[in-house]
């Protein structure tokens, strides 16, 4: 076989194995939509904040505090928060996840945001064979952090409700 044919079959051999890949891999906008967090008590809409993926919280299952907190009765905010001055923002609506750029497979170089803490920590997240997206916030390396699991909302669930 001449080297000019083992040149043209390489190139066959890389076309098919690329044809395998997951669409997911090569789509940064793949993880767009809105998600239920790991505990179905929130969801996130994942959304292009120019060239990069931001993310606000857009429903609450509990979304008033309940009657034995010091603010019974009133829609939750941002209480935790170390800066005094946004303690008063209402957690729904809220932007928790900034900056994040799509890169192998992955969405990395962002931010996410903790109301529940008030904390603010690194974050990548990768989508997994099953469709979910698993979200790793962390301090420092990703090593030192944590993993949360988010499913997708179905759309026909989208029409039927508000966020």
């Amino acid at each position: 076989m001449s080297d000019q044919a083992k040149k043209i079959g390489w190139v066959f051999v890389l076309a098919a194995l690329a044809s395998f890949s997951p669409a997911w891999a090569e789509d940064g906008d793949a993880i767009v939509g809105v998600w239920f967090t790991d505990n179905d008590d929130s969801k996130v809409e994942i959304f292009k904040c120019g060239e990069q993926y931001c993310g606000k919280i857009i429903w609450l299952k509990e979304p008033i505090y309940a009657a034995d907190d010091e603010m019974a009765g009133q829609p939750k905010v941002d209480r935790e928060n170390g800066k005094k001055k946004l303690r008063n923002r209402p957690i729904v609506g809220l932007e928790i996840m900034t900056g994040f750029t799509f890169e192998e497979g992955e969405w990395s170089g962002g931010k996410i945001y903790d109301p529940e803490k008030g904390k603010t920590y690194k974050c990548r997240m990768e989508l997994s064979s099953d469709g979910a997206l698993n979200v790793r916030g962390y301090i420092g390396i990703p090593a030192l952090g944590r993993t949360t699991k988010w499913t997708r909302k179905p759309q026909n669930e989208m029409k039927n409700e508000n966020g």
